[in-house]
């Protein structure tokens, strides 16, 4: 059973969004797939909240601030949506039980700077040589400066680039009805569902 963990540091980068769609991704491949929510915020936890009955189904994983429940017999599947700030214990406990770790990141300075001090506390993990880890851009856009720097980094990390996320109102509207652009016809998300091939691929691996 994958344990796919999103996790970095900041807030605000777009942990959300990535848990939610990517639970979406494997809701629609017909998987049984549970989705976590470790961030006080809870975001996750109201995505799922939002979810229409017809939609596929993605469960409740029981995530507290001081346990993570064993998921039931059946899952296939799971996603955890992480807390800025992950360090310590918390973040020992989720390392442990993860097998693919995503990380999201902006093109801004102050994420790059986060994001590379929480990929030297993911080397230094004894967890590290058993994960996968890969990167996903958020809301860029490929015209601006800040993107230009943006691939500067990445390319200094030796890590796979699973894909860029355009900043796009989709993203927004969708989560507002539990949704995700798996849930949606192609043809409204066509763009979008493009910039997912790869980052699926990896997932599916």
């Amino acid at each position: 059973m994958p344990v796919v963990v999103v996790a970095n540091p900041k807030g605000g980068v777009g942990k959300s969004t990535l848990s939610t769609n990517i639970a979406g991704y494997f809701a629609a491949q017909g998987q049984a797939v549970m989705l976590g929510d470790a961030d006080r915020q809870q975001s996750s936890r109201l995505w799922l909240g939002l979810r229409p009955p017809a939609a596929r189904p993605i469960a409740s994983w029981d995530v507290s601030a001081d346990l993570i429940a064993k998921p039931p017999k059946g899952t296939t599947h799971v996603v955890l949506d992480t807390p800025a700030g992950l360090h310590g214990w918390r973040f020992n406990d989720v390392m442990k039980i993860a097998h693919k770790v995503i990380v999201p990141l902006q093109p801004s300075v102050f994420d790059i700077f986060a994001t590379r001090a929480f990929l030297d506390q993911l080397r230094k993990s004894k967890h590290h040589d058993r994960l996968q880890i890969g990167l996903v851009g958020m809301r860029v856009d490929a015209r601006t400066i800040a993107a230009d720097h943006l691939h500067e980094f990445v390319a200094t990390l030796g890590l796979p680039v699973l894909g860029y996320l355009r900043d796009t109102q989709n993203y927004v509207h969708l989560a507002a009805r539990g949704l995700t652009v798996f849930d949606v016809a192609p043809a409204r998300v066509e763009k979008d569902l493009a910039q997912w091939q790869a980052i699926c691929a990896w997932l599916d691996v």
